[in-house]
């Protein structure tokens, strides 16, 4: 198209118009090529750009939508609506979208940081020559859970298929290390013990509500045992006997919280597992 020589001093070069937006000159070709802003004269003789004043006020607009998180298509499609009700609809569809991304992204940072918790955790314990018992809260949280047989094969029931696979099917996040509650702490202890409930924390929410349980909120006394599993009996006894000297009185479930374990590491020896007995005081 042809273009009057009064004309052409209104409009800016692509060079030009480069360093007026701060945006490489690729790039203002680029959004030629996807749409989002069309030079108002073309040189079909040299291929030359030209951008008007009003064309390039759009690059701020652009900006900002690249804030926002809208891609190039669009922001092609925003910078020509017409009418409200089609700018609504696009604005409510992003926000959507990026709550669906920042739900993602918090449960990806929940997990990382409760994964360098627990690392934390068994670096400070495993320090310690001697693990005392100790009385503690348990806050109520709430998890996901799963009954199942328990063999006394550890590996496999920390890194438990059927538990992974519930997971899936449910489209739900969970954190923080397995934690194993065995209905019978003395067939724990005597290797009697034939089912287990593997619990984690609930991140977000799951798309069924079976098999969510609030639990905590009690006092219980706790132990660490460092190691292979094999004496973790020895642990018990300890935490036992305390409960007994101190006057408490405990139910039948006790509670195996596997703070380091095969998830982390091979080396058994550095394994770190948390025994936790749910108590009260005497009367």
């Amino acid at each position: 198209m042809a273009i009057k020589a009064k004309d052409k001093k209104k409009l800016y070069s692509i060079g030009e118009a480069s360093k007026i937006c701060n945006v490489s000159a690729k790039t203002l070709r680029f959004y030629d090529k996807m749409g989002v802003i069309t030079p108002d004269y073309v040189n079909h003789e040299n291929g030359y750009r030209y951008y008007s004043d009003v064309t390039l006020l759009k690059i701020p607009v652009i900006k900002y939508y690249k804030q926002m998180g809208f891609k190039l298509e669009e922001m092609a499609e925003l910078l020509k609506e017409e009418s409200y009700q089609n700018m609504e609809d696009n604005f409510r569809k992003k926000i959507l979208e990026l709550n669906r991304i920042e739900q993602k992204i918090h449960t990806s940072y929940v997990s990382v940081n409760d994964w360098y918790e627990m690392i934390r955790e068994a670096k400070v314990v495993s320090a310690q020559t001697v693990q005392p018992v100790c009385i503690k809260y348990l806050p109520t949280q709430e998890y996901a859970y799963l009954d199942q047989e328990f063999s006394y094969n550890y590996r496999d029931a920390v890194i438990n298929m059927p538990w992974t696979e519930y997971l899936s099917r449910m489209n739900c996040s969970v954190t923080g290390p397995v934690i194993i509650e065995y209905p019978s702490m003395r067939d724990k202890i005597s290797g009697n013990c034939h089912t287990a409930r593997i619990m984690q924390r609930v991140i977000g929410v799951c798309d069924s509500r079976t098999n969510i349980l609030i639990a905590g909120g009690q006092l219980a006394a706790s132990i660490y045992h460092l190691g292979g599993y094999d004496s973790i009996s020895e642990s018990y006894q300890k935490i036992l006997d305390y409960i007994e000297r101190q006057g408490y009185i405990c139910g039948d479930k006790s509670i195996e919280r596997y703070v380091l374990d095969y998830w982390a590491s091979e080396i058994v020896d550095e394994f770190v597992t948390e025994i936790i007995i749910p108590i009260c005081k005497s009367v």
